[in-house]
């Protein structure tokens, strides 16, 4: 018997081993490059019972892809004994095919072990199980054995072995096993690297002197699961507002972490939907809604420099003992961010953190367990009750996705620029990369070339196809075409979009594909982002858009969101008087105009995301951002929720449609001048982006017979825009597929180029 999927490193051969005693069957079960091999012998009907409790009773963990079975002659054996792993499978292949689970968060029998004072391992930041603890962070190789972790300089003192080595105990070849005796230990460092006393009188271990940097308003840096964080006093605002100073992150939200459930509702509206998510054994950022909108019960307990201006909080509870450890002692919520300076990946390495992080903290916390695979928190919200990813990291890489095309051949698909991941296609297997960033300097090009590495060495994918963008000049386009012996496959970013979308929910199309975002490479030569496909995984047709206008600066345009103001209200053909963002502007405005008029430097683009600023500066919400996205996130946090009426966009009916965006813009500056309140203006410009998005959706199905929409681009993103779009498709008959497991921006583009590829070259 074979069985593949997520089974080792899971307490999979212990369970095999108790259900196979208890229903008094013989034989053996081990590991190997493809997963657990078994024999058992026994009555016939016992063997059939013992294999439907095999998937009925699984450990939580384990992830049951595919039981294979065969008949052997009995060999008369009265026992039944775990044997070593295998170096190949028990066909003598040499190709592995076993699945890596993710890092989980510290199960229920951990915390109560950490808790009790009579446990050995009392207080220990490093208590693990097969249940929980570190997998994907530190495996080096398969079969996932302690020698092949970063755990293998840790050799396990006595009693620990014996725990390894019994199959009745919890920690029955639990890899990272270990105890205060033979296991890592915590070190503090002051600034300069130099570590602190760690023993002593009360105050003096590394937790307590952790909590106390945090309480005196400090930053800390904190070596986690996957790499290091930057950690202060929440409700400090100084903490807060220093730490955006240092890390030259001036706007963009930072996550909190709190103790448990309880702390999260004091800061936080928590459904059912959300506690489910919170405490899943994933521990993602969830992001929910603050209570009282940032100014009512959470005031003095999240610093306003935390998340500023933000009716949303990311919100996570620990996931290691060290940061159960960590809370209890500093007894607060916390912020917790990524470990670099803004646009650099997490810092993992222990040198290299010291090194990059040495003007941002006052103090590390350290740890002496390697780091083999960086990962970040990944981010989550729920939507219909439902969880939505939208980054995708720890918790949940590297485990794979099942996806509805086999690859014939193996595929590398090396994703887009912004929010990069690749993926690796093998069966009808999908292994997406956790999120590596953006692939803008050498520092992410090497973690993303590193990653590519490290996962097909795990999964044994030897790729003969390479997808990437049609973009020239992205790093992973040109990545892609540098690969010798490979076929090279170019995927049209919105076409990448929507098969992602179909991909995620497990269907092959044809569908009415929305792809809405800031930036695509089009075929036409211009700067795709409001589409509507009509598309399946192989390919798609261009049927409708957002009505092209000039983009006055290029990549200026990105930076300085008034200049599509500028472009938008031209294209409108109003200026009406006492417009605040032309006098704020009023030095350039003319020449940018000239500009856009005269194409000059001024490409024309379609994207939704560009619309968006346009308003966003209309409304003087923001003329220049500071990251991706920053004046479209700030418009939806504007907007009035109540409020139900819409700016009319007009529909040319040429082939394809083309929505006239400019008349958003310019009622929206009709009612700015005519006095009414902004956050009615904002609304009613995301119930008009809605309108115009349903009503191009009833006149392609009229023309193309298809029922069904996908919704996909970092535009969905904004839960306003795609609560009304969903709502209003669904009222008209549309069935709509939105993201869930994979994002629905550009981290998830990766996945859509894989499924591109293995539909485009199946045989026949």
């Amino acid at each position: 018997m074979r069985v593949e999927g997520i089974v080792q490193g899971v307490g999979f051969r212990p369970f095999v081993y108790s259900l196979a005693t208890s229903l008094g069957l013989s034989g053996l079960v081990g590991n190997d490059m493809d997963g657990v091999f078994a024999e058992v012998e026994g009555d016939a009907d016992v063997v059939e019972r013992f294999l439907v409790l095999l998937e009925q009773r699984a450990p939580p963990l384990a992830r049951i892809e595919r039981v294979t079975t065969a008949g052997l002659a009995p060999t008369g054996s009265a026992e039944f004994a775990i044997v070593a792993s295998a170096a190949a499978g028990a066909d003598g292949a040499a190709r592995r095919r076993t699945l890596i689970s993710a890092d989980t968060a510290t199960c229920a029998d951990c915390l109560a072990e950490l808790d009790d004072p009579a446990d050995r391992r009392f207080g220990y930041s490093f208590i693990n199980c097969t249940n929980c603890g570190p997998r994907f962070t530190i495996v080096r190789d398969v079969p996932y054995d302690r020698a092949l972790t970063t755990m293998s300089g840790f050799p396990m003192c006595d009693r620990c072995a014996a725990e390894y080595q019994d199959p009745a105990d919890r920690r029955f070849h639990a890899q990272p096993v270990c105890c205060p005796a033979c296991g890592p230990t915590l070190t503090m460092l002051d600034a300069a690297g130099t570590a602190t006393p760690t023993t002593g009188p009360p105050g003096t271990d590394p937790i307590a002197a952790a909590a106390a940097v945090l309480r005196a308003g400090q930053v800390l840096a904190v070596k986690g699961l996957g790499g290091y964080h930057l950690a202060v006093d929440a409700a400090s605002e100084a903490a807060a507002a220093a730490l955006r100073g240092r890390k030259h992150r001036e706007d963009k939200p930072f996550a909190v972490m709190v103790a448990d459930l309880a702390a999260a509702r004091e800061l936080v509206e928590v459904d059912d939907a959300a506690a489910a998510m919170l405490t899943s054994p994933r521990r993602p950022i969830v992001l929910l809604p603050r209570r009282g909108s940032g100014t009512g019960p959470d005031t003095g307990r999240v610093a306003p420099s935390v998340a500023p201006g933000n009716r949303q909080l990311g919100i996570m509870l620990p996931y290691t003992p060290l940061h159960h450890l960590l809370l209890r002692t500093f007894a607060g919520p916390m912020v917790l961010t990524s470990g670099n300076v803004s646009d650099e990946p997490i810092a993992y390495r222990d040198a290299d953190a010291l090194e990059r992080l040495a003007g941002i903290a006052d103090a590390f916390l350290v740890h002496d367990r390697a780091i083999h695979m960086r990962t970040d928190d990944s981010v989550v919200r729920p939507f219909r009750g439902r969880e939505t990813v939208l980054r995708r990291a720890r918790g949940y890489a590297p485990e794979p996705l099942p996806v509805p095309v086999t690859f014939t051949r193996p595929v590398l698909a090396c994703g887009a620029e912004l929010k990069s991941t690749f993926c690796l296609g093998r069966g009808r297997h999908a292994f997406l990369s956790q999120h590596i960033g953006d692939l803008e300097n050498a520092e992410t090009l090497a973690s993303f070339t590193d990653g590519i590495a490290h996962f097909r060495r795990l999964f044994d994918i030897d790729p003969q196809i390479a997808a990437h963008d049609l973009h020239p000049d992205y790093l992973s386009t040109r990545f892609a075409q540098d690969l010798t012996g490979l076929e090279v496959v170019g995927v049209q970013h919105h076409h990448a979009h929507i098969a992602s979308c179909l991909a995620d929910n497990g269907e092959t199309g044809p569908v009415i594909g929305v792809a809405f975002d800031g930036t695509g490479y089009g075929p036409d030569g211009t700067i795709w982002g409001g589409e509507f496909l009509l598309a399946d995984l192989k390919g798609f047709e261009r049927a409708g858009h957002l009505a092209t206008v000039p983009m006055p600066g290029g990549a200026a345009a990105i930076r300085q969101p008034w200049r599509m103001a500028a472009s938008y209200l031209a294209a409108a053909g109003t200026a009406p008087d006492g417009l605040a963002v032309m006098t704020r502007n009023e030095q350039s405005w003319a020449a940018v105009l000239t500009m856009a008029r005269r194409g000059i430097n001024a490409p024309a683009t379609s994207s939704a995301g560009r619309l968006f600023d346009a308003v966003a500066a209309l409304l003087g919400v923001r003329d220049a951002v500071r990251y991706e996205g920053q004046a479209a996130i700030e418009l939806e946090q504007l907007a009035d929720t109540t409020v139900v009426d819409w700016y009319p966009a007009a529909v040319d009916d040429r082939d394809p449609l083309r929505i006239l965006g400019m008349d958003l813009v310019r009622a929206a500056a009709a009612d700015l001048v005519a006095g009414v309140a902004r956050p009615v203006i904002a609304a009613r410009f995301h119930n008009g982006v809605a309108a115009a998005i349903t009503e191009v959706c009833a006149e392609l199905r009229d023309r193309s017979g298809l029922g069904t929409v996908g919704l996909s681009g970092g535009v969905f993103q904004n839960v306003l825009l795609t609560e009304r779009v969903a709502t209003q498709l669904a009222e008209r008959g549309f069935r709509v597929l939105v993201h869930h497991r994979v994002p629905c921006n550009d981290g998830g583009i990766s996945l859509g180029q894989a499924v591109v590829a293995a539909a485009r070259t199946a045989p026949g």
